[in-house]
């Protein structure tokens, strides 16, 4: 992704590059962009960048989801047992 790219040239010599930096980097960037220009950059991707950034929307989100929910709680078993005679 073009501003991936340009991100990384503009902080790689002013960062660490740790996950508090870059997580730092994403939502000042963020706070500075207005709706449509978010919309502009998604029109530039290319096919797979969509669905690169589409795939790793979901599986955060379903991550967080999943985690406020306490899905898998110590009382709830996974298989609901049967019985089969």
């Amino acid at each position: 992704m073009k501003i991936v790219d340009e991100l990384y040239n503009l902080y790689k010599n002013k960062l660490t590059g740790d996950e508090e930096d870059i997580d730092m980097l994403a939502f000042a960037f963020l706070e500075e962009m207005s709706r449509e220009d978010l919309l502009h950059i998604i029109q530039e991707l290319n096919e797979q960048e969509l669905y690169d950034l589409m795939g790793l929307y979901l599986i955060e989100s379903l991550k967080g989801k999943f985690a406020s929910e306490d899905y898998r709680k110590p009382n709830s078993p996974i298989f609901t047992h049967r019985n089969v005679h």
